[in-house]
């Protein structure tokens, strides 16, 4: 059975969250008590089971699981001016909800780069989409780490979801024709 601590929703969320600036001490704390760490990174945005499905098993890869959320502005950079759906507040809340997940963090540059080469994690955890040569990649093996890829579970993305619920308000609200979604041009989504 689950115990929920005794504060609010927000001190909770908040209680898991590392700042930037504080990010350096905490891995050290982490690392004198022989912790192993597990990043992984995104932008998160309309958290779904496909996440969902990654997360968990990015936390059964070490002691404890830390996301790095990119910025608001970090995805406008990198997906979308129209990005996110969610803002960061929203996702950090979202994120530290989840019991696997032992830590968030975010970070403004497009990519986790400077952020990894500060955690040094153990693992780092991708989907199979960006392969064992992601952006990553050198910045994890540089710094010990190794990288684990998750496969990812077909028709569950951000981007399907979106195509999905703008298909269902073009036919009025009816589920009739899915055949559509594929059709739906959706600018960076």
């Amino acid at each position: 059975m689950l115990h929920f601590p005794k504060k609010s929703f927000l001190e909770y969320s908040r209680s898991k969250r590392i700042a930037r600036e504080e990010l350096r001490q905490k891995v050290e704390e982490l690392r004198k008590e022989k912790k192993s760490i597990v990043t992984i990174n995104g932008s998160f945005d309309l958290l779904h089971a496909g996440h969902l499905h990654m997360l968990y098993e990015a936390s059964l890869q070490g002691d404890l699981l830390l996301v790095a959320l990119n910025t608001d502005n970090s995805i406008k950079q990198y997906k979308s001016s129209k990005r996110p759906i969610i803002a960061l507040e929203e996702r950090m809340q979202m994120m530290t909800a989840l019991s696997f997940v032992d830590y968030v963090t975010s970070f403004e540059e497009t990519d986790p780069c400077a952020l990894l080469s500060v955690i040094q994690p153990d693992v780092h955890v991708n989907g199979s989409e960006y392969g064992l040569e992601c952006i990553e990649a050198k910045t994890v093996r540089e710094g010990g780490g190794r990288l684990h890829i998750v496969e990812l579970i077909p028709g569950l993305s951000t981007s399907q979801i979106v195509k999905k619920i703008i298909c269902s308000f073009q036919l009025n609200g009816t589920h009739s024709d899915q055949s559509q979604l594929g059709a739906i041009e959706l600018e960076g989504v």
